[in-house]
Formats: structure tokens, sequence, C-alpha cells
């Protein structure tokens, strides 16, 4: 029997619709890490599918370390209304946040980069989690990295 605490929980954790956590809960008989890879898969799905339109909208997000380095992201999404989402927010923060630890030289070194918060993830494993979630294309615009 599945544990609407459980679907509540997993809802949490990956903000996928309640039916789509509840399927993935009841297919893996309810082993929540079994599930949330079910999911995981299903958002890089959604990311592929979701590549090609245009992501027109978005945000400038400004990080600045310790009075020595500073970073301006362009982070880019379909819409407005997911450009003022906080899970769109925070995840141009924590990009702009890596661009001033890392120093990559551009988009594709940033993508392919380890994140330093989670070093199982890549910067591109954050983006395809972040469309899984918030249904839109994001892509990462122009960043600059300044530092005295």
């Amino acid at each position: 029997m599945i544990l609407i605490d459980q679907v509540k929980q997993l809802r949490k954790k990956t903000n996928f619709s309640i039916m789509e956590c509840k399927k993935a809960i009841e297919e893996t008989k309810g082993n929540e890490e079994k599930a949330l890879k079910i999911l995981e898969k299903k958002g890089a799905e959604k990311a592929v599918k979701k590549s090609n339109r245009e992501a027109k909208q978005g945000l400038i997000e400004a990080y600045i370390h310790g009075n020595k380095i500073g970073v301006i992201l362009e982070l880019n999404c379909e819409t407005d209304f997911v450009a003022r989402n906080e899970e769109f927010k925070q995840l141009a923060r924590d990009v702009a946040m890596h661009i001033a630890a890392m120093n990559p030289k551009d988009s594709e070194e940033l993508l392919s980069q380890s994140f330093i918060k989670d070093e199982q993830k890549t910067i591109q494993d954050l983006v395809i989690e972040a469309i899984g979630k918030l249904g839109e294309n994001i892509k990462i615009g122009k960043f600059v990295r300044l530092e005295i």
C-alpha cells in the first residue's frame, strides 16, 4: 500500500506532480530511491523534448563573494512566470556562486563541471533537473566573472 506521506515527501523533494510521484512510488513498490531515479529519468526526457523551444525570458543574477569576486549571470527560460519562480531563482544563485568559485572559461566548460555543492552532479544535471521540475526549457546565457 502506498502511503500519502511517501508521495508528499517525494513531491517535496522533486517538485514533480503528485500523480507522477504516486506512479513512481507504485512502480517501485514504495522504494523512494528507485522512485527518485525514475523521476530523474523523466526530467531528462522532458529536457530533451523542450531543448528546441526558445528561452527568451529569464533573469540576471549578480553574486559577490567577499568583495573580491563578482559574477553576473544571464539565465534564460521560456516565460516570465518561471523566471519569478523561487526554484529558478535558486538555480541562478547556485550557478553564479559556482562560476565565482570555479572560474569556467565558457558555457561548455561550465556545464561539464561538477557542482560545488554536490559533486555527484554536473551543472548540466542541475539544469536538466530544473527543466523537469519547472516544465520549460532553461539555458545558461552569458556570464562574466570579475576578480580583484
